[in-house]
């Protein structure tokens, strides 16, 4: 049975992103050499971090990296009613964040792992880059 993401609330959509950006993000840390426990919650806190993602969508928006469709599902996971609120961070951080996850979120329901996997390493080279560095993605 498949479930069309526009049925679904940004935050439920933002629960799978959430999940398939850490992926990429805990395979990267891996290949980075990063074994300890510590070492890789530290670490993966520049990526995963509300106030990380809100960053990355907005070197996103700054490269011209996301097309109309991808917005708007950035924007129906940022805009979701959500009844829970990050202890690190303010609410706009949490909300842009729920965005950028609910953005990973639909990509998968619908099918298109090539785009999650070009992203996630869009936002890896990102961070990695300091924030630099990046030219416009196809779309």
């Amino acid at each position: 049975m498949s479930v069309n993401p526009e049925m679904l609330n940004g935050v439920a959509l933002a629960y799978l992103g959430d999940a398939v950006y850490e992926v990429f993000i805990r395979t990267r840390m891996l290949e980075r050499g990063i074994t300890k426990p510590a070492q890789l919650q530290k670490a993966a806190k520049n990526f995963v971090s509300a106030k990380a993602q809100a960053a990355l969508i907005d070197g996103m928006e700054q490269g011209g990296i996301l097309s109309d469709d991808e917005w708007a599902m950035y924007k129906h996971g940022r805009n979701a009613k959500s009844y829970t609120h990050a202890k690190n961070t303010d609410v706009v951080t949490y909300r842009i964040s729920t965005g950028f996850e609910a953005l990973f979120g639909t990509l998968q329901m619908l099918g298109r792992t090539d785009r999650v996997a070009e992203l996630a390493h869009w936002c890896i080279e990102y961070v990695e880059n300091g924030g630099t560095g990046h030219g416009k993605l196809e779309q």
